[in-house]
């Protein structure tokens, strides 16, 4: 009886946590949006958040593994692909294009990744997915459509191109997932991936291949103005390294798979919060659309697909 109410304790924890996480992650986008539109470019307010998150976690990374860096070094291809995919082009892409299509435009399509690992999957086996998965992928597709269609207004189709960008980025994050590459915990694996990216973008930055802008001005923030510096620690210390802390705390206590449904609040608080601090307010068509695609990543995962899990 006193284990199962301790576990019930562990649930309802697990599961505070993960909307926490979601809450911090749906808000992460629309504190980055003033700093856009105040001229910064994707790749420095990206630098921006990663660098600040890398300072933050790197000391509870290399704690994760009790400092030995051997564990890391061995682990060194798939911290490099994390920070690459997952971290680097997910993030610079996701900026850019929501500095030119609404946020939760911009995570709905971001958030298709298992459904186009679904579809990827479909054609380089040439054998048909499950029913529940196939249904749950047409209904995504057809909320994506109500989305960005005519019903849902006119978007921007470069903003669109990066929205798709950042989903093959995911895409990439949940393929080193299924791969279970287990050598390092999730915690040092974020870490040490934000503290790469961080060096990665700033070479970058440094040779001119990325283009880096940033205007130190007062910016929009929570309806109100603040120094630009005050969203960067936001983003950085919330809504980056809170959000990985407290997510993979959320799956330690209630599992991956919940902790999967879970985390789609994250599509949600996206919305209600650039509604809230953006005035991004989603047309009746879109908020169909955008409950369709919620409704079909449900279903794929729901079917237990590899490409999902």
């Amino acid at each position: 009886m006193e284990r199962r109410s301790m576990l019930r304790s562990r649930g309802i924890a697990g599961i505070a946590l993960g909307l926490a996480s979601g809450l911090v992650f749906g808000a992460g986008g629309a504190v980055v949006k003033p700093l856009l539109e105040a001229g910064w470019t994707p790749g420095a307010a990206a630098f921006a958040r990663i660098g600040t998150g890398a300072l933050i976690m790197i000391l509870p990374a290399l704690w994760a593994v009790h400092f030995d860096l051997r564990r890391i070094w061995r682990a060194r291809r798939t911290v490099l692909m994390f920070s690459l995919f997952a971290i680097i082009a997910t993030q610079v892409a996701f900026y850019a294009a929501i500095a030119t299509i609404p946020v939760s435009t911009a995570l709905l399509i971001e958030y298709l990744a298992p459904v186009a690992l679904v579809l990827v999957a479909w054609v380089r086996r040439r054998r048909a997915p499950h029913a529940v998965v196939l249904g749950g992928s047409l209904l995504a597709i057809v909320g994506l459509v109500l989305v960005i269609g005519p019903g849902g207004g006119t978007l921007d189709p470069i903003g669109l191109l990066y929205a798709g960008i950042a989903m093959v980025g995911l895409c990439v994050y949940f393929a080193m997932g299924e791969s279970g590459d287990a050598s390092v915990p999730p915690l040092t694996l974020a870490g040490c991936g934000f503290v790469v990216g961080a060096i990665v973008l700033g070479v970058l930055g440094l040779v001119g291949i990325l283009p880096f802008s940033a205007v130190f001005t007062d910016v929009g923030y929570f309806g109100t103005t603040a120094p630009w510096w005050v969203p960067v620690i936001t983003v950085g210390v919330v809504s980056t390294a809170f959000a990985y802390v407290s997510g993979v705390a959320a799956t330690v206590r209630m599992g991956e798979r919940l902790a999967s449904f879970v985390g789609l609040s994250e599509v949600l608080f996206a919305v209600v919060i650039a509604w809230l601090l953006l005035g991004e307010v989603p047309s009746l068509v879109q908020a169909a659309g955008g409950v369709l695609v919620v409704a079909g990543v449900v279903l794929v995962r729901l079917a237990g697909s590899p490409a999902a899990r």
